[in-house]
This record gives structure tokens, C-alpha cells and sequence, in this order.
């Protein structure tokens, strides 16, 4: 415990000079070496990773709010480090020989990933042999590994099983296509393959996270490593969009203090009831999504920790309210940003690259609303609900 709260000091004493490369990050299309470096100096890497490999297994929450602050500074930079940081405790549920691939000679090697099954997979003796191009892998130039989704397709009444395959850095290259509008500076690029091998450990199911029962459990034994799947990652990408947004109020409030509304007769924009409303309701909108997270969180590692079954109600919750944290979020950034005035479009001006990041982060295929909503409104309903998602 004392570790991981050193670590989120470390993030605090970071935050202002990620906040100065912010620009940096967005101008070159990736985050710095420097940053990478940063981080993992802060032992943020570490928060999920397991004890037998130096790291924390810290609660979700601690690993959250760094995520937060991180991307409160820098949304590139936050989204970079939720995903690459939340591997670590995948890697954990793959089997023992797959972990010691990745960190038996380095345990602060760091992965990469995509996960829509778009190349194809062959089941060989052994393994499986994996080609195509996976798109969307942020922070891909700082890894060394990379966590790629793909499905098997069944024989005979045999399903289909959707997996992930674990490659090294010479099994694949990346392709620079990421010139976008928002999280510019994740260097979020292709992913080729061309027909490697992947041997059977080092891949798994998502059928097996979606039950809470992988081989890694055997040894990774602490309750964080049995929360599902789908209850981490998509706060994954959730997080930093409510950092965004988090990022996008102290600007705002700090930038409003001292506006002149040059439209009014020189009235001060912090005296104007209406700009004090939409702020009040900016940071409503920012503490429901973040305590919604923190409650999901908590009463999941305390089941996980009595050793109890995890409700499908809560996975169902969980979901519902991670999607209603982006939401939220994107609301609080809406209004903010509206309420900025003209000057909030100039380049010069976060509140524009905080909008378009926070946008950008929106359109993540976890972020879906509706299906989220869906599933949990037929729980409510007491009808049957299957996905990995959940």
C-alpha cells in the first residue's frame, strides 16, 4: 500500500511538466521518450503489474486516479498510460510462460495493443498463426510487445473463441497513419503481421476472463487479478476521458477568473450568474462519473477480496455506469469549452485540444452507450445477457 502511494505522489509531482509537453506530444504525433521514462520512474507501470515481478498489485482506484491527474495534464499522455499501464494486468492472467517472455529479463518491459479481431488466425500444432493489420495500438513506438485480438474460428459445434495473442516486437511493424484531429500525440498506429507463430501460452480467452478463470491465477493469486475484464478495461478508456474534462475545468475556472467580457461592457465573466451555473454543473457532471468509478471499484475488490462471487447486477453496473462516465464527462468538457468564448478556439488555447482530445477518446468502440445500456436494462429485466463486455 505505502508503495503504491508513493507512486501517486510521483504522478503529482509530474503532472506540470507533462502539462508542458503537452503541446510537444500533439505536435510530434506521440509522447516523448522523456515521458515514458518519467512515468516509469514513478513506478506508474508497476501499480497493476504482480508482486513476483516487482510490482504493486494496487487497487483499481490508485491506478484510476493517476490515470486521472495524468491525463488532466496531458490527454495524450493519460490515454498512453491507461492502456499500456492496465497490459500489465492482463499479462497477469496469461499463462506463467507467457509473463516470463515479457519480464523475466526486464519486468518494466511495456505492451501494446488492439484488440478488434481484424487479421486472421489459424489454429496450428502448437499455436496459432496470426497475419493481417490492427489499427488504433497507442503508444505502440514505446513497446516492445504488443496484445493483439483475433478470433478462432470453430469446427463442426465447436464456437468460436475470441482470443488475445501476445507477439514480440520482431514478429510485427508498425505503420505510421496517425494524423487525426484529437489524442494526436498517443501515436496510435498500425499493427502488420505477416503469418508468425504464436505459441498456445501465449495466448487467451476471453471466455475465460468473461468467467474470472485464467491460467495466471494460479500463481497471481492477489483479488485484484480476479475482477473481469470487462469491468478494467473499459474504465481503461473511461479515466482519462473524465481527466480530460478534469483538465478542461481548472483551465476553465482558472482562465474565467480573470476573463473581461468585452461584449458586456467590460463585465467580469466569473461575476456572470450564467457561466457561474455551467460551472456548478461542469463539476457535478465530473463527480458523478468519478464516484460512480471509485464505488464500482471499491465493491468489486471487496467481493474479490472475501473470495466472493462477483453479481452479474454489478458487472452490468459497472458498465452502465462507465458509459455514463463518458457521457458525463463529455458533457462537463461541452459546456465548458461553450463557455469559453471565441478566444477558446485559438491553437493557442487548451480548452480546444482538451475538447478534441476528450472527443476523440468518445468514439472508442467500449464507449457505446447503447449497447452497454442495452445489456444492463435486460438484466433489470431478468433476461439473459452474454458478452464479454460485461
Amino acid at each position: 500500500m505505502q508503495g503504491a502511494i508513493a507512486v501517486a505522489r510521483g504522478v503529482q509531482e509530474l503532472v506540470p511538466v507533462l502539462r508542458d509537453r503537452a503541446q510537444e506530444a500533439e505536435d510530434r504525433r506521440t509522447i516523448s521518450t522523456e515521458s515514458i521514462k518519467s512515468l516509469a520512474a514513478t513506478g506508474f507501470f508497476r501499480l497493476l503489474q504482480p508482486a513476483r515481478f516487482g510490482g504493486y498489485q494496487a487497487d483499481p482506484v490508485t491506478f484510476f486516479g493517476c490515470v486521472r491527474d495524468i491525463a488532466a495534464a496531458c490527454g495524450s499522455t493519460g490515454w498512453v498510460a491507461s492502456v499500456i499501464g492496465v497490459h500489465n494486468w492482463q499479462l497477469a492472467l496469461f499463462p506463467d510462460q507467457a509473463q516470463q517472455d515479457v519480464w523475466g529479463d526486464d519486468p518494466g518491459t511495456l505492451m501494446s495493443s488492439s484488440y478488434a479481431p481484424t487479421g486472421r488466425i489459424t489454429a496450428v500444432d502448437g499455436g496459432y498463426r496470426v497475419s493481417g493489420r490492427w489499427s488504433f495500438s497507442s503508444g505502440c513506438e514505446h513497446a516492445s510487445w504488443v496484445l493483439l485480438g483475433g478470433i478462432v474460428p470453430g469446427e463442426g459445434e465447436t464456437p468460436a473463441d475470441f482470443r488475445t495473442f501476445l507477439l514480440p516486437a520482431d514478429d510485427y511493424t508498425v505503420e505510421d497513419v496517425w494524423h487525426t484531429v484529437g489524442l494526436r500525440g498517443t501515436g496510435s498506429n498500425d499493427i502488420v503481421v505477416a503469418d508468425a507463430f504464436v505459441p498456445a501460452y501465449r495466448s487467451l480467452s476471453f471466455g475465460d476472463t468473461a468467467r474470472c478463470v485464467c491460467p495466471g491465477q494460479e500463481l497471481n493469486t492477489a483479488p485484484l487479478y480476479r475482477i473481469p475484464y470487462g469491468s478494467i478495461f473499459p474504465y481503461t478508456i473511461t479515466t482519462p476521458i473524465i481527466g480530460m474534462a478534469t483538465g478542461a475545468y481548472d483551465a476553465h475556472v482558472s482562465y474565467m477568473r480573470e476573463r473581461v467580457r468585452a461584449a458586456y461592457a467590460g463585465v467580469r465573466a466569473a461575476e456572470d450568474p450564467y457561466s457561474q451555473v455551467r460551472v456548478a454543473r461542469a463539476a457535478a457532471d465530473l463527480d458523478a462519473a468519478w464516484l460512480a468509478l471509485t464505488a464500482d471499484m471499491t465493491e468489486l475488490m471487496t467481493l474479490a477480496s472475501a473470495g466472493e462471487k462477483l453479481p452479474a447486477r454489478l458487472r452490468l453496473r459497472v458498465r452502465r455506469d462507465q458509459v455514463r462516465g463518458t457521457e458525463l464527462a463529455i458533457q462537463a468538457v461541452d459546456r465548458l469549452f461553450e463557455n469559453s468564448g471565441g478566444r477558446a478556439i485559438y491553437s493557442s488555447h487548451p480548452m480546444q485540444r482538451y475538447w478534441r482530445d476528450a472527443h476523440a477518446g468518445r468514439v472508442h468502440a467500449i464507449n457505446d452507450p447503447e449497447r452497454a445500456l442495452s445489456m444492463f436494462g435486460r438484466g433489470e429485466f431478468g433476461l439473459s445477457v452474454a458478452d464479454a463486455m460485461m
